[in-house]
């Protein structure tokens, strides 16, 4: 009939800008550090700081920010993770607001793993990134006389030797806790039909019942 066709239906907004900038900055943060720069270099020290910048802009964030980014949302909880993924695997999984059980332990072990790597980079590089890049200029010119008078306070290479282990270590670990994370996104978009890749780019979150809902 000639009737006024209904508004059309969006999504309730899931992820706010701070969590979306927080989470794909993170993400650049890794991919470069994992893949593209050169571990010491002023690059790869520079983005590590890059890292830190945005963890805690999240971490304040999870503490002043919108209901669905506070850590009171999704707070850790082992067994709650557990039975989402049985009910995962039976298909009948609850659906949550903000991270479900298994994505938040994720999420905790993710933001404890950067903190680390951030806390063991500062150790072996220094507070100021601005002294690596002298460092790197010094080295490049050749003039090994003034490279040494930089370091002649800092020869506890032996001490530093566990914690480039221990960095290295847990950057390997942050691989396999985001294909973990990947594949938890995809199962969970097949299951529930969540569409999360689009949630944590636009902020917006379509599901099998807001389909039903959209005009015709």
């Amino acid at each position: 009939m000639g009737g006024t066709r209904p508004p059309a239906v969006h999504p309730p907004l899931l992820w706010d800008r701070i969590v979306r900038l927080s989470h794909w900055g993170i993400v650049i943060v890794i991919l470069a550090n994992e893949v593209f720069t050169k571990g010491g270099s002023p690059v790869h020290v520079w983005f590590g700081f890059g890292g830190l910048a945005l963890l805690v802009l999240r971490m304040a964030w999870g503490i002043i920010g919108n209901p669905e980014a506070r850590f009171s949302a999704f707070p850790p909880n082992p067994l709650a993770a557990l039975r989402h993924m049985k009910q995962l695997l039976k298909g009948k999984p609850r659906s949550y607001r903000s991270h479900n059980p298994a994505g938040a332990i994720m999420a905790y072990a993710l933001w404890a793993c950067i903190a680390f790597m951030v806390a063991s980079g500062i150790s072996m590089s220094g507070p100021n990134p601005f002294a690596v890049s002298a460092r790197q200029a010094i080295v490049d010119s050749g003039d090994w006389s003034q490279l040494a008078k930089t370091t002649e306070a800092g020869d506890d290479n032996e001490a530093d030797g566990w914690v480039k282990d221990a960095h290295e270590i847990v950057a390997n670990l942050i691989l396999l806790l985001v294909a973990l994370h990947i594949g938890g996104v995809i199962v969970e978009s097949v299951v529930m039909r969540h569409n999360l890749v689009p949630a944590m780019l636009v902020g917006r979150r379509a599901t099998k019942a807001d389909a039903k809902t959209k005009p015709q």
